[in-house]
């Protein structure tokens, strides 16, 4: 598959159908997130940066999606986010992750973010493999932090610091 004629636009809640399906997919796999279910759209945007949601459209059809959470409401943290991406399996493999990583990252520099940060399954080499590709670096991890289901899993930390937004 040639990832070419991809579109990146803001996501909206009118793509919550497509987005939720992509998400579900990823929770299927079992390694993606501790959460089981999918939440409603109204948790979902309550929860995350509405300056920082993307789309990735192929052909019309919404096929991977990457938003910002922010690790905290105090004001010294307003530079710092949990990242999050989900791209449709049909089309993993092919470099869409890593285009919309880069924009991710672009428009959370323009944003004020200075510091991007994951917990990943250690399982997830994928993901893992995809984040370091486009500078993140591993900090840790984190042994048994919790259970999905009833198996322990541990988590890799990863962040990456903006080389635009100068941390002194």
């Amino acid at each position: 598959m040639n990832p070419g004629g991809l579109e990146f636009r803001k996501l909206t809640h009118l793509d919550w159908e497509d987005i939720s399906s992509i998400y579900k997919e990823g929770l299927s796999t079992g390694i993606a997130s501790f959460e089981t279910g999918v939440p409603s759209w109204k948790q979902w945007d309550k929860a995350h940066d509405d300056q920082c949601r993307l789309v990735v459209e192929l052909n019309g059809q919404i096929i991977a999606y990457s938003a910002l959470r922010k690790v905290s409401s105090r004001p010294q943290f307003s530079g710092v986010a949990e990242m999050r991406i989900y791209v449709s399996a049909a089309y993993r493999g092919v470099g869409i992750g890593a285009k919309l990583l880069a924009q991710t990252i672009r428009i959370s520099e323009s944003l004020g973010y200075w510091t991007l940060q994951v917990s990943i399954f250690r399982e997830n080499k994928v993901a893992i493999g995809l984040h370091t590709k486009v500078g993140f670096k591993e900090i840790g991890i984190c042994e048994k932090i919790a259970k999905r289901g009833d198996e322990w899993h541990d988590i890799v930390f990863l962040e990456r610091r903006s080389i635009v937004i100068g941390v002194d």
